[in-house]
């Protein structure tokens, strides 16, 4: 009994150890980029960031949502493309956004996800967000038929306000669908703590839909892939 209690405890320790080692290997070509600290549980606190020709390796998804009586509204990032080019450089194919999405209410705590409408928040309009005063307002307008036949045929207006009393704010989405003859509005009130989600959570988020986190968390050259000092490189044309 003494010789298989000590064999059991031998191999549940044996199983703890090998538990808390995680092997993570990347081996995209020409290409690298490794994040994830891996936890004493054996849990990845941070799914690794990895891209091969402009598709990520793990989609993740992590809305924030806001529900009010007549609409919802939820927040995601969203990472940027990348291409490889003829240099050998990875650049931007497609720009990051913050989508916002909009449903609206159907009875109480109840909501038509087939009617929801999506607005795409660029980086520009991002900082015009987290920027905003407590008694600042700001407005964009997209046509996302731009530069096609069907310009001009929906038009999507978003609206950022602030409360007169100073109690949030109400977020509105406007499209008119000329082609589906349809005209839908969503109004979603967000108090002054869910604004500050927002400005909290798309002020981290920026970086991230600009592809900016991507370059400063490159993995280090080989020794004779030697950097220029900074200085040298800052009028490199």
């Amino acid at each position: 009994m003494l010789k298989m209690a000590r064999r059991l405890l031998q191999h549940s320790s044996s199983r703890a150890a090998s538990s808390r080692k995680i092997l993570v290997t990347a081996t995209p070509s020409n290409f690298r980029f490794l994040r994830g600290i891996t936890s004493e549980t054996g849990m990845p606190s941070a799914i690794p960031t990895l891209i091969r020709d402009g598709k990520s390796a793990a989609k993740i998804s992590a809305s924030y949502s806001i529900f009010k009586g007549k609409a919802a509204l939820a927040a995601d990032p969203l990472s940027p493309t990348f291409s490889k080019s003829a240099s050998g450089v990875y650049r931007v194919e497609r720009r990051g956004v913050i989508m916002l999405t909009f449903w609206p209410a159907n009875g109480d705590l109840k909501y038509d996800w087939e009617k929801r409408q999506k607005f795409a928040l660029s980086a520009t309009e991002v900082g015009s967000l987290i920027s905003l005063g407590s008694e600042d307002s700001c407005e964009f307008f997209h046509d996302p038929s731009m530069k096609s036949d069907n310009a001009g045929q929906v038009r999507k207006s978003l609206l950022i306000k602030a409360h007169s009393d100073g109690s949030g704010y109400l977020i509105s989405l406007t499209v008119v669908n000329n082609i589906l003859k349809t005209n839908d509005k969503f109004c979603v009130p967000v108090t002054t703590a869910e604004f500050a989600v927002m400005r909290t959570a798309f002020t981290f988020a920026l970086p991230h839909i600009m592809g900016w986190d991507q370059c400063t968390n490159q993995l280090p050259r080989q020794a004779d892939q030697s950097t220029p000092p900074m200085a040298a490189t800052e009028w490199d044309r």
